[in-house]
């Protein structure tokens, strides 16, 4: 089974989301797929399949399978692209989130993900003990969004994974304000055995709805993990558009049974 490990969100390797693309012949077990994400230790690993004329993507953390993954999504949109659809521009995928497209527009992918609504909470003490400072403000979608005083505040965090463990959402975001890019955050995910994961497409999905109501529906976001990764974003109705560029990092064989 081939496998391909991409570089999201950046224009060089080591930099940005990696992610593991498996393109399979056929559905392999959970079971397998659970494994196959363990083994890579990676915050992600894909699995495209092509079925009846149509794609299909289901993605895996080492801690289980998620409902909705940005960067991974860009990493196969960049596979298929490139090594299966040469003569595309874009490829669509069947998904737990519904169909999501991925198009190529020179050295860029652009995305289309739905946008996650999010309901104000109050802050509360567990927050500022597991993140380490005060949020000024909170909201809840899938995931836990909170606003904190300044960038600064950003990058020099160092949560408790155990009391990120105890917070709603099934991911934790930090965010706020930044100083050459709109926005700036860093998302945790210890729930999926991810301590920080390095660019994360689903979690703008819910950090463009929010910002957008204060900065407009264009935004340049960067995620400020020790990798770093750029995104460019735009929220039009209930959709937002992620564009970043990707980059290969290795081609390989994985040596498993899959005829069960």
């Amino acid at each position: 089974m081939r496998q391909y490990i991409v570089d999201a969100f950046t224009d060089k390797v080591f930099g940005g989301n990696p992610a593991a693309v498996c393109v399979l012949d056929k559905w392999l077990s959970e079971e397998l797929m659970q494994n196959i994400a363990m083994e890579n230790n990676l915050s992600e690993t894909a699995f495209a399949l092509k079925m009846d004329n149509e794609y299909y993507l289901r993605w895996f953390t080492p801690g289980g399978e998620v409902d909705l993954c940005g960067h991974a999504t860009l990493a196969t949109g960049y596979v298929i692209l490139n090594y299966y659809e040469k003569n595309q521009n874009e490829v669509i995928f069947n998904t737990l989130s519904g169909k999501l497209k991925v198009e190529k527009d020179k050295e860029m992918y652009k995305m289309e993900f739905p946008a996650y609504q999010l309901h104000e909470v109050p802050v509360t003490k567990e927050m500022e003990e597991a993140f380490g400072y005060k949020p000024i403000r909170a909201m809840m979608g899938r995931d836990l969004v909170c606003e904190f005083a300044s960038e600064d505040i950003i990058k020099k965090m160092n949560p408790d994974s155990n009391k990120l463990m105890k917070l709603e959402g099934l991911l934790q975001h930090a965010t706020a304000l930044g100083k050459k890019y709109d926005i700036v955050s860093r998302t945790f995910a210890p729930k999926l055995k991810i301590k920080e994961d390095p660019v994360c497409g689903s979690g703008h999905c819910h950090l463009i709805p929010y910002w957008s109501k204060t900065l407009g529906n264009n935004i340049t976001a960067y995620q400020a993990s020790s990798r770093g990764g750029i995104l460019y974003c735009e929220l039009i109705g209930d959709k937002v558009y992620l564009s970043g560029n990707a980059v290969l990092y290795a081609i390989s064989e994985v040596m498993v049974d899959t005829s069960t």
